[in-house]
């Protein structure tokens, strides 16, 4: 049975591919890619999330890999992927997280988390596939420390979150746990800094709630009609492991990452951070723009935050985002951290003195842009379509009316027409599917590109 790592982490079908065997079979590739780069001193910390059975194979591979002489610290309750990471940097460790982030319920997935606190590299991961079914010996007896990773990463949020300027804000804050891996962590910081909120969903539960643990509109709805009801109230919520955030606005409408990460940048340079602006080649047009007005350098990457946290670890980067709800900051770890973005936006909030539309209206007017973006899935008979249509769209000279001014296949194909228009082609990477994105600053040429858009 094969496992292969995606864009941060194996995932599977729980009790199908992912089974004890598989499990064992990946616990003890890490195991031999941690002896064979770092020795046995080097710990290893085990974290799992909410998801049915996690944490009891955490547990299994925690007592593997201390029967094969490492010392192992793993979690005393579930734990969110940005907490287990800074406990990494903290601990010099290691770490593997037992999560399928915002999969469906029935995936569950292990991701391997390097000494560095940010997602695994290639390198990494295809030494650590390289080792399955290898083996190694193994060393004197390892210890195992059952502890709670919650108290240092409080300390560490405590010197980048700015708590006094959030208590000045005025705005109620709603939470929605989304049955995630933040409940007992987010509301816990809140409730130890005496900042009062609602919530909804404070339980974690495997199903979460007969939907999926994404913090997309389609699964937000109790959020979003308790903040159309409630008059001059923002809603915030985490997916599965915590990583990913999303935002409910004081309208009740979903504030896109693109639009979190540019208003972001722009308090922090406020804030008197400098250096660089790292997005994918997915994410918005916006933040380029923003980014241009504020004097700030844009640094590029394929999709995955992988790429982004190998930016931020090499560079001088103010913040890194993705369009699909990460992102990290200077001082932090180069992993994406819902937590810390939940905050943020609080203390940008307090700091202003505005709403939140408010803040969405003052980036589109610092960019003088507003923009529309949609996706097409297109579905192949198999994987060599791919290669043999994206071949095709690099040839592409206009689209339509529009002439492409210029193509970056640093990830698929992104073409630019203008500076403020993007077609971007990428394959989904699990499956025989071609992803095409649309932005551009007016729904008219949106809807003009889809129609003359044909591979």
């Amino acid at each position: 049975m094969s496992i292969t790592f995606g864009t941060d982490g194996w995932r599977a079908v729980l009790g199908e591919e992912f089974n004890g065997e598989n499990v064992e079979r990946l616990t003890i590739a890490i195991g031999k890619y941690v002896l064979d780069n770092f020795g046995y001193d080097k710990p290893i910390l085990v974290g799992y999330d909410p998801r049915k059975s996690a944490d009891e194979y955490a547990a299994f591979t925690a007592n593997v890999l201390k029967a094969k002489g490492f010392t192992v610290y793993f979690s005393s309750r579930v734990v969110p992927t940005p907490i287990l990471a800074y406990n990494a940097l903290e601990k010099n460790a290691c770490a593997i997280m037992f999560t399928a982030s915002h999969n469906p319920p029935e995936y569950l997935g292990m991701k391997f988390i390097p000494d560095y606190a940010g997602p695994a590299t290639k390198e990494i991961t295809d030494e650590i596939l390289s080792n399955l079914d290898k083996g190694f010996t193994s060393g004197e007896n390892g210890f195992f420390h059952k502890i709670d990773f919650g108290s240092k990463y409080y300390e560490h949020i405590d010197k980048l979150i700015n708590f006094d300027k959030i208590k000045t804000l005025k705005t109620n804050i709603v939470f929605d746990g989304l049955y995630s891996a933040s409940i007992g962590y987010f509301d816990e910081i809140l409730k130890q800094k005496n900042i009062p909120f609602h919530s909804l969903h404070m339980y974690h539960d495997f199903e979460f709630g007969g939907g999926m643990p994404d913090p997309k509109p389609r699964f937000l709805k109790d959020l979003i009609t308790k903040i159309k009801n409630s008059p001059n109230s923002i809603g915030l919520a985490n997916d599965g492991d915590a990583d990913r955030f999303g935002v409910i606005n004081e309208k009740g409408e979903y504030v896109s990452p693109n639009e979190i990460i540019a208003i972001l940048l722009k308090y922090l340079v406020k804030k008197g951070y400098e250096g660089s602006v790292v997005k994918t080649v997915g994410s918005s047009i916006l933040i380029n723009l923003v980014a241009q007005k504020l004097g700030i350098d844009v640094i590029e990457t394929p999709v995955g935050f992988k790429y982004v946290g190998e930016e931020m670890r090499t560079k001088d980067v103010i913040i890194g985002g993705e369009e699909s709800g990460g992102l990290s900051i200077k001082g932090h770890i180069p992993e994406k951290d819902g937590l810390l973005a939940n905050f943020l936006i609080l203390e940008a909030m307090a700091d202003s003195g505005k709403s939140l539309c408010e803040l969405q209206e003052e980036i589109y007017e610092l960019a003088e842009n507003r923009f529309y973006n949609d996706r097409i899935d297109l579905k192949l008979d198999n994987q060599d379509e791919i290669s043999l249509i994206l071949d095709k769209v690099k040839t592409f000279k206009t689209i339509g009316k529009y002439n492409i001014t210029s193509i970056d296949t640093k990830d698929g194909v992104k073409m630019m027409l203008g500076h403020k228009t993007k077609i971007l082609v990428r394959p989904s990477g699990t499956e025989p599917l071609l992803r095409i994105y649309f932005e551009t600053n007016s729904e008219e040429k949106l809807e003009y590109l889809k129609e003359e858009f044909i591979v």
